[in-house]
């Protein structure tokens, strides 16, 4: 692949943009929470688990906790443990490695 030459624009663009992808992923998941707790049938809960797995992965939500929630399969502990993110305004990373049962 050749290497590209970004303008110092795009490049700032581009740093935005990481930058604020932990929020953004944080925002997606939020709206998970509510898919979750609306999603009648198995077939869509596994999709939307699937979907949190993923976003958890993304923002590096330690192993640990992030096995946690999936293993309990419970919206409101994943709301928990967001809303605790949320609060503290920082990655998941260096979040506590305390979660919510």
């Amino acid at each position: 692949m050749a290497k590209r030459d970004y303008s110092p624009y795009q490049q700032g663009l581009i740093k935005r943009y990481y930058d604020n992808l932990p929020q953004q992923t944080l925002g997606k998941l939020a709206e998970l929470v509510t898919e979750l707790y609306l999603a009648k049938t198995d077939k869509k809960h596994q999709q939307l688990w699937g979907r949190v797995e993923k976003a958890m992965a993304k923002i590096k939500v330690p192993k640990k906790i992030a096995e946690h929630i999936l293993k309990q399969r419970k919206p409101e502990i994943l709301a928990a443990n967001l809303e605790d993110w949320l609060k503290k305004g920082v990655r998941p990373a260096r979040a506590s490695q305390s979660s919510k049962a």
